[in-house]
């Protein structure tokens, strides 16, 4: 079977294709970053336009690298939700009205579910069960994951998700949006133990997170060299680079000791990683050194939002008979509200 996957749920327009035996036959990818870059932030309407513009000639350059045509495809998978609900939109519409043209079924599928399950596109797949890490500029959760469909939260961040944290942060320190990227990499120039933050919820009873608190012992932390050093609006490049490694510290600490603990808690050995942040370097380093544990991460060209993962998912979902359809978006949809017959491999 032969599935198109569409990703269109904040600033990346991803198209895909996927066949059930041959694996990931091509991927397409547009960023938003630089149409973004000069307003500091997403503008959905900007966005949802930019989806428009891109998804048939994506689609097509999609279809033409596989060396398929589009009379060869058999389902298209979209993304239905979570997301900016105009950019969503777009995403759907061309899902359907192509579907319609070729009288081939839809498949929605949730954002999130798209990154829980791209690591299995990697080439060291995880066995069912495992905890799933879903670490992302909007999400940072842990799930249990029994099988496709069945999954059930244990804990998330109550504020800010770790990727927006990171983002905030940078802008605090100066770097142009996005800067999460480029704090992480500002990390390896900065020297240990200069600065100390806290650790939100560190030692909490549950698997909860917070890193608003982080970013606000950032902020004060900046006003504060400001002031002593009148440097203005500019924090000095090492200092700058100092507060990166710390803030990074703090970050990696409190989601490699709640790994840990979500770990414990289900009884199982493996962890899948996923989501923009799953690239970053030392929660990599952190994740992979602990002991008695499987890591997996998703390659790291599929970290960020894209087709690849949706086409999967929608995949997978057509192969276990799940119902398709449906021309509706969820800009806001918890991923533990799917429900379904999971293919179960628990040992």
């Amino acid at each position: 079977m032969l599935v198109l996957g569409i990703e269109s749920s904040c600033d990346e327009t991803g198209v895909a294709l996927y066949d059930t035996e041959a694996g990931l036959l091509a991927h397409q990818l547009h960023t938003q970053i630089a149409m973004h870059a000069q307003y500091g932030g997403v503008v959905p309407e900007l966005a949802s336009r930019d989806h428009i513009r891109r998804l048939t000639p994506l689609t097509l350059a999609c279809v033409q690298e596989a060396g398929k045509t589009l009379t060869d495809i058999d389902a298209i998978a979209f993304t239905q939700g979570p997301g900016l609900g105009g950019a969503l939109l777009a995403g759907t519409s061309f899902a359907n009205a192509l579907a319609f043209a070729l009288k081939k079924p839809v498949i929605p599928v949730h954002h999130l579910e798209g990154h829980l399950l791209s690591p299995l596109l990697g080439e060291q797949k995880p066995a069912f069960p495992f905890v799933a890490l879903l670490v992302s500029g909007g999400h940072t959760q842990f799930m249990a994951v029994k099988g496709i469909g069945d999954y059930v939260l244990l804990g998330e961040s109550v504020d800010d998700a770790a990727g927006e944290a990171f983002d905030k942060t940078a802008k605090l320190l100066g770097l142009p949006y996005p800067g999460g990227a480029k704090l992480a990499e500002l990390v390896r120039l900065g020297r240990e133990g200069q600065f100390h933050f806290p650790r939100p919820m560190l030692h909490s009873a549950d698997l909860n997170m917070s890193f608003s608190g982080l970013k606000t012992a950032v902020l004060t932390a900046v006003n504060h060299i400001k002031t002593q050093t009148g440097c203005g609006d500019v924090v000095p490049d090492q200092i700058r680079n100092d507060i990166c490694r710390e803030f990074q510290n703090a970050v990696v600490e409190v989601i490699s000791h709640k790994a840990t603990r979500a770990l414990a808690q289900t009884g199982y050995n493996r962890l899948v990683v996923a989501g923009g942040v799953g690239a970053n370097w030392q929660l990599r380093q952190a994740l992979n050194a602990l002991k008695g544990i499987e890591t997996f991460f998703p390659p790291v060209s599929l970290c960020t939002d894209n087709g690849a993962m949706i086409a999967f998912a929608g995949a997978m979902h057509l192969t276990d008979g799940k119902a398709a359809g449906g021309f509706n978006v969820k800009p806001r949809w918890p991923l533990n509200e799917i429900v379904g017959s999971a293919r179960n491999t628990a040992d």
